[in-house]
C-alpha cells in the first residue's frame, strides 16, 4: 500500500545511540551482538515464511505462518528472550555502529512484542491484507523453476485450508471476548470471498503458476504440478474459504461494530492498544491529541495552497469549487485501464532518468509497473509497492489499481507514481536492501514513519526535480499531502476520540480532492490498520525540518545529493535516530569532512 512516512516533533531519548565511546578501543562489530541480530533475523523468517519468499529467500516456500494461539505465544516468548539479551549489552562496550544496531534491534523487538500484545488476530477482518488477498498474491513473487519448487507451492496451498480455519478460530475467540471488526470491513471481506467462490479454480491466481510455461520443468512434472495444485485448491482451499465465508456472514457480520463505533476506542482495552501502536508506527512518544492538532494545522495550510494554485490553473480560489470541478469532470479521470498503465509507465521512466542528478547512491534493482489482480483490486488502495527479491530474480514492482478507471483521477497519477516507485519507495527500499555492513534485519525492516515519510517527502521533491507535467498534476501533489494530513486528524479521531466512519469520510471529502471511492477505501483501511496512517506526515515533516536545518547551517556548502545519502544510508531507522544521523552529517560538513 502507499508506503513511506517520516516525522519531526518531540523525540524519544535514545541514549543507546548517544553514549560516548572510544572508537579506538572498541571493535566495529561485537560478535555476540552480531549473533543476536542473526538469531532474531533467522527466527523472523521462520515465523514469517511468506515474507521470506517475498524477499527471495526460498527456504520456507512450502510453509505458512503459525497463527494459532500457541504459535503466537511461542513467537512472543522468543522475542521477549531476544529483548532480554539485547538489553544485557553495555553501551561502553559497543562501537558507534553497534550501538545503533542494538538500538534498532531493541526497538524492533519491542515493536513486535507490542503489536502481538494487541492481539489484532482476534478481531481484524481485513479487506486489504487478509488471507483472501495475501495468500492469493503469492504467485506474484514465488519462483517455480524445479519440481521441488512446484512441490513446495502445492504444500503451501494445501496448508491454506488449515490457515483459514486457524484465522476463523482466532476471530471466534475475539468474538467471545467482545472484540470484533467494524461492519464495513466485514462486509467488504464478504464481497471478496463471494467473488472468489463464483470463479472456477482454474481462474484463481493460485492456479496460475501451474498454467504458466516452465521451461526447466519436464513435461511429466508440469502435468503433475497442474494436477496436484488443482487438487490442493479443490480439496483444501475452496472448502476452507467456504467455511470462512459462512463464519463472516453468519457470525461476524451480525456482531460487527456499527459505523458509529468503528474505532478502537470502542473495543475492550482498545485505547491503550492504540496509544501503543502510535509509538510503534511513528517512533515518537506523542499522544493522539497532539497528532490530531498537528493534522488540523497541516490541513489548514493545504487549503491555502490549493486556493492559490486553483486560481492559477482553474480560474478560481474557492476550495469547494476546485473540488467540484476536479471530481466532477470526466476529462479529469481515466477512461481505460490501459491509459492508467501507460501513465504509470511514462511517469516512472521520467523519474528514472532524473534521479542521478539528485542522489549519490542509486539502487541496483530496477523497478517495473505491474497491474493488481482482480482478486484484490476492487477493495484495495490505489497502488502499493512490492520490494525486489534480494537475489536479483525480481525487480521492485509498482503495483497499480486499474479497476473502474473512470473513478481514477488523472491529476493524482504522477504524485502516486513518485511516492510508490521513484524517487519514493523503490529508491529507499532497494537502496536499504543493498547496504553493506548492516545486520540483515536492518535492510528489510524498520520504522514505518521513516519509510512512509520518505515517500511522502519525495512527492514534493519531485516538483523540485521538475517532474510534474502541469499545474493540474501539482494539484494532485497538494491533494496527496492533504490526504496524509487528514490521516492525522481522521485516524486519531476514529480510534481515540470516538469519530464515526461517516464523520471521517466527510472530513476527508471536505479537505482533499481525493476521489470518493478512494476516500471510503482509505477510511476502512485506517479502521483495519490502526495508527499506520499517522506515520506518513510525521516522517515527511521531520525530513523537511532536517533539510531546512542543514540548509540554514551549511549555506552554499549544502549539497542535496549529500543530504539524501545521509538520510538513506542507514536503513529505516527511528525518527530520533534519523535526526542524530543527519546532525552528524551536518557537523561533518561544517568541519569540512
Amino acid at each position: 500500500m502507499p508506503n513511506a512516512a517520516p516525522i519531526l516533533l518531540c523525540f524519544l531519548p535514545l541514549l543507546l545511540v548517544t553514549t560516548p565511546v572510544d572508537a579506538q578501543k572498541v571493535p566495529a562489530h561485537d560478535p555476540e551482538l552480531a549473533r543476536l541480530c542473526a538469531d532474531f533475523w533467522q527466527g523472523y523468517l521462520i515465523a514469517n515464511p511468506t515474507f521470506a519468499t517475498s524477499i527471495g529467500d526460498r527456504r520456507y516456500d512450502g510453509r505458512l505462518p503459525d497463527i494459532t494461539p500457541a504459535g503466537i505465544e511461542r513467537e512472543q516468548d522468543r522475542l521477549g528472550a531476544l529483548l532480554t539479551r539485547a538489553k544485557g549489552f553495555s553501551d561502553s562496550s559497543l562501537s558507534p555502529e553497534d550501538r545503533l544496531n542494538r538500538s534498532a534491534l531493541t526497538q524492533e523487538l519491542q515493536n513486535q512484542i507490542d503489536r502481538i500484545g494487541c492481539h489484532f488476530e482476534s478481531w481484524v477482518v481485513d479487506p486489504l491484507g487478509g488471507p483472501q488477498v495475501d495468500l492469493f498474491n503469492l504467485p506474484d513473487y514465488t519462483t517455480i523453476e524445479t519440481p521441488a519448487d512446484a512441490a513446495k507451492f502445492v504444500a503451501r496451498c494445501r496448508a491454506m485450508g488449515r490457515y483459514f480455519d486457524d484465522h476463523s478460530a482466532n476471530l471466534r475467540s475475539g468474538l467471545a471476548s467482545g472484540r470484533v471488526a467494524s461492519h464495513d470491513a466485514v462486509r467488504r471481506v464478504g464481497e471478496e470471498l463471494d467473488r472468489l467462490l463464483v470463479q472456477p479454480i482454474e481462474e484463481w491466481s493460485l492456479m496460475h503458476p501451474a498454467l504458466a510455461a516452465h521451461p526447466r520443468l519436464p513435461a511429466r512434472d508440469r502435468d503433475r504440478f497442474r494436477s496436484d495444485l488443482a487438487a490442493a485448491l479443490a480439496d483444501s482451499v475452496r472448502p476452507a474459504i467456504e467455511r470462512y465465508r459462512r463464519l463472516v456472514q453468519a457470525e461476524i457480520l451480525p456482531a460487527s461494530r456499527p459505523p458509529e463505533k468503528a474505532g478502537m476506542v470502542n473495543l475492550p482495552g482498545g485505547l491503550d492498544c492504540y496509544r501503543a501502536m502510535v509509538r510503534v508506527e511513528t517512533s515518537l512518544d506523542k499522544s493522539p491529541e497532539e497528532l490530531h492538532s498537528i493534522g488540523l494545522e497541516e490541513v489548514a495550510r493545504f487549503r491555502s495552497d490549493l486556493a492559490a494554485l486553483g486560481a492559477r490553473c482553474l480560474g478560481t480560489s474557492d476550495v469547494a469549487e476546485i473540488q467540484r470541478r476536479l471530481r466532477g469532470d470526466p476529462a479529469m479521470h481515466f477512461a481505460t485501464a490501459e491509459a492508467i498503465e501507460a501513465k504509470a509507465r511514462g511517469t516512472l521512466a521520467r523519474a528514472k532518468a532524473a534521479i542521478p542528478n539528485w542522489f549519490g547512491v542509486l539502487p541496483k534493482a530496477d523497478c517495473e509497473v505491474k497491474v493488481m489482480g482482480m482478486h484484490e483490486a476492487p477493495q484495495s488502495t490505489i497502488a502499493y509497492y512490492r520490494n525486489p527479491a534480494m537475489d536479483g530474480s525480481r525487480p521492485g514492482q509498482y503495483m497499480i489499481n486499474t479497476y473502474a478507471p473512470e473513478t481514477r483521477p488523472r491529476y493524482e497519477a504522477e504524485a502516486l507514481a513518485f511516492h510508490e516507485s521513484i524517487p519514493g519507495h523503490h529508491l529507499q527500499i532497494a537502496i536499504a536492501m543493498g547496504l553493506k555492513g548492516l545486520p540483515e534485519f536492518r535492510k528489510y525492516l524498520g520504522t514505518t514513519a521513516y519509510v512512509e515519510g520518505w515517500a511522502l517527502y519525495t512527492e514534493r521533491l519531485a516538483d523540485e526535480m521538475g517532474l510534474y507535467s502541469s499545474d493540474i498534476d501539482r494539484i494532485g501533489m497538494l491533494s496527496y499531502d492533504a490526504w496524509r494530513s487528514c490521516r492525522l486528524v481522521v485516524d486519531t479521531g476514529l480510534h481515540a476520540m470516538g469519530w464515526t466512519r461517516q464523520q471521517a469520510i466527510d472530513y476527508m471529502r471536505d479537505n482533499s480532492v481525493l476521489a470518493e471511492n478512494n476516500i471510503e477505501n482509505e477510511v476502512d483501511r485506517y479502521l483495519t490498520w490502526p495508527a499506520q496512517a499517522l506515520a506518513y506526515k510525521c516522517g515527511q515533516l521531520e525530513i523537511f525540518a532536517l533539510r531546512d536545518e542543514a540548509k540554514r547551517r551549511l549555506g552554499q556548502r549544502f549539497d542535496i545529493k549529500g543530504f539524501h545519502d545521509a538520510v538513506l544510508k542507514h536503513g529505516a531507522v527511528t525518527l530520533p535516530v534519523l535526526h542524530q544521523q543527519v546532525e552528524a552529517w551536518i557537523a561533518g560538513c561544517e568541519r569540512g569532512k
